[in-house]
């Protein structure tokens, strides 16, 4: 999912199916030549661990090369604290301020309508929940 905001407030949403690897280079240069962005902003995790890599490279690269600040939010605020799958078997989950893993059914993602909404962090850094092996 990505969207384009106005002053805070959702104007355009854009889904795929697609791998992020294949959506995100695609959909930027195709934004880029529509909107001048002021900022910009991605969920660093936990969730698909090269989704957050190709969506952190890609924007951070944008960030630098177009001197636009990059921030993050938790993935968590995108779908309501509910569990975010993390394999086939088990989720993340938010429980009392901390992620585990467990089995439980994942949550649906949405775009918040309004960026104030949320809590947007300057530490734009990737959260990969479990360390690097």
């Amino acid at each position: 999912m990505l969207g384009i905001y106005e002053n805070d407030t959702l104007i355009r949403e854009y889904q795929s199916d697609l791998k992020a690897s294949e959506f995100i280079p695609e959909i930027l240069q195709n934004l880029l030549k529509e909107f001048e962005f002021k900022r910009l902003v991605y969920a660093n995790g936990p969730g698909s661990y090269m989704g957050i890599k190709i969506s952190y490279i890609s924007l951070k690269t944008l960030s630098i090369v177009k001197e636009i600040p990059l921030f993050a939010l938790s993935a968590f605020e995108l779908n309501h604290f509910k569990p975010i799958r993390a394999n086939k078997h088990f989720c993340f989950v938010y429980e009392r301020g901390e992620i585990i893993l467990k089995q439980a059914a994942e949550g649906e993602f949405f775009l918040p309508s309004n960026l104030k909404e949320v809590c947007l962090k300057e530490d734009n850094l990737p959260f990969y929940f479990l360390d690097v092996i």
